[in-house]
């Protein structure tokens, strides 16, 4: 079974191909956008400035996994995902992951900008731009990142600048570049009442594809031990989640309202298209 799916560039319309098969397995951990010295993740953001944006990811805590090790391909599109936003060629967009982390952009001459190395965390964050300005009302972007095995260039492989790969393959992060900011929030909270840091959660966007969110704390980035997903696009969106060290998932409640299962579940979030941007709460009673 193949899904065709269309990418709409500024001059004309692309059909592209996406197979639902995979030769190798979805990468693990998660990939986030970040500023030039990778000191921010998954931060409450809107960034001044296209060339402001770079994309990042690995372990966000001690318990948190890396990105599956490897070369991968990434791009930016609208929340959609229907429009390519990201002009250059697609060979000129990959980045190199070790010991779970990204650690710069990798290919030809035309290979993206990086940052410094963060010596805190051991990431080289990767430039996104050049990419066009979204067709998004609210100034909302999506980044993908996939493992080149998953991947083909539809084209001449240097100047082919649309990917064709499963959604699920994927990682994807929202990104904001003015406006307010739609976001959906997890909050874990302890049988005291405390709320917990460190606790995680998969978020599946309205594509299919998904990326790991881990709660925690920074006051200066307005992040308030939530695992936050942020700008989210129209549609449902997908929470989940398990059992972890720490938490036994008890009772869940979306907007302050108590859904009617316990235990391990996943949690569809709906985000209207007339809602104008705050924050959708999921909590989480862990027992």
């Amino acid at each position: 079974m193949k899904i065709t799916r269309m990418f709409q560039t500024p001059a004309f319309l692309l059909a592209v191909t996406l197979a639902t098969g995979s030769a190798l397995a979805a990468p693990s951990g998660a990939i986030y956008t970040t500023n030039k010295d990778a000191t921010i993740v998954n931060a409450n953001v809107q960034y001044g400035s296209a060339s402001d944006v770079y994309l990042s990811g690995g372990p966000q805590n001690t318990k948190a996994a890396g990105l599956t090790d490897g070369t991968y391909y990434f791009q930016v599109t609208d929340p959609s995902g229907k429009v390519l936003l990201s002009t250059d060629p697609a060979v000129c967009r990959q980045l190199s992951v070790v010991g779970g982390r990204v650690v710069g952009s990798i290919g030809p001459p035309c290979k993206h900008s990086t940052g410094p190395l963060n010596s805190a965390n051991g990431v080289m964050a990767v430039q996104l731009m050049p990419f066009s300005v979204t067709p998004n009302n609210g100034g909302e972007y999506k980044a993908w990142a996939v493992p080149v095995g998953d991947a083909t260039i539809s084209g001449p492989l240097l100047t082919g600048t649309v990917l064709i790969f499963s959604n699920r393959d994927s990682k994807t992060d929202n990104f904001k570049v003015r406006g307010s900011a739609r976001e959906i929030d997890t909050r874990f909270f302890n049988q005291a009442g405390q709320v917990m840091d460190g606790m995680e959660i998969t978020w599946t966007d309205t594509l299919g594809a998904s990326n790991n969110k881990w709660s925690y704390e920074n006051l200066a980035l307005d992040i308030h031990h939530e695992a936050h997903v942020e700008d989210v696009e129209n549609g449902t969106h997908t929470i989940t989640i398990g059992n972890q060290p720490g938490c036994t998932v008890g009772s869940v409640y979306l907007a302050g309202n108590l859904l009617p299962n316990s235990g391990p579940q996943s949690v569809s979030v709906w985000v209207d298209p007339n809602w104008p941007g705050d924050t959708i709460f999921v909590d989480v009673m862990c027992r």
